[in-house]
């Protein structure tokens, strides 16, 4: 992506100069497309968190298959930590994973449907307004 600043040439000066008219339906999609815009940063921050634990929570499950089947594990609940039986400590460890995968499988899919969304109206504005608008996110 070139962002390097330079003169417009006469032409593209002559092309700037044919202002098409924005009309209020084309306003709305512009307005559509940046709250989409900024509703797919905050997913995509979302699924970095849930990413971040669902990687954190398979490391905690390698750990436990080294541990002894007789030993107390630290398990926290909340802000607290229980000292649970490692059969325990692994079936609730397995369900926290099945509900992140749960939680970033929606968040992917939302994403996937604000992308489309945002597709399309690129299409739309593109083909009205042509270069005279910048929708790269």
């Amino acid at each position: 992506m070139n962002l390097s600043r330079r003169m417009l040439t006469k032409e593209e000066e002559d092309a700037v100069g044919d202002e098409i008219e924005v009309r209020r339906e084309d306003q709305d999609k512009i307005n559509k497309f940046s709250r989409l815009h900024s509703r797919e940063l905050i997913i995509e921050d979302e699924l970095k968190v849930k990413t971040k634990e669902k990687e954190e929570l398979d490391d905690i499950t390698m750990e436990l298959e080294l541990a002894d089947e007789d030993d107390l594990v630290p398990y926290k609940i909340g802000d607290a930590f229980f000292h649970l039986p490692l059969p325990q400590a692994q079936e609730l460890l397995g369900l926290s994973t099945a509900k992140i995968e749960e939680e970033i499988g929606e968040l992917e899919d939302k994403m996937g449907t604000i992308r489309e969304e945002m597709t399309q109206l690129k299409v739309e504005l593109y083909a009205r307004f042509g270069k005279t608008i910048n929708l790269e996110t």
